[in-house]
């Protein structure tokens, strides 16, 4: 099995900017123009693509009931702060 290079050193440039070495763009088949969503994690900075961040999303909701009303139990939250603030 051929070795795939799994880390590069990059270098930020101008106005922030990096190039991520082309043997990792190939192993992780990128391409011109592919969109990645940037975030910190720790002491890192994390790139992925934006399809990866969204099932990861969809994932963690499909464990909510669909009785379950995130925007209900918000709009509770809130209300109950806003009384909290007043009462203080």
């Amino acid at each position: 099995m051929a070795h795939v290079l799994s880390f590069g050193e990059v270098q930020l440039g101008a106005q922030g900017r990096l190039v991520i070495p082309a043997p990792l763009r190939k192993a992780l088949n990128l391409s011109q123009g592919d969109c990645l969503v940037a975030r910190k994690e720790g002491d890192s900075l994390v790139l992925e693509r934006r399809e990866a961040v969204e099932q990861r999303l969809w994932e963690m909701f499909r464990k909510i009931p669909s009785d379950v009303s995130l925007v209900d139990e918000v709009v509770s939250e809130r209300r109950a702060a806003a009384q909290a603030e007043d009462g203080a």
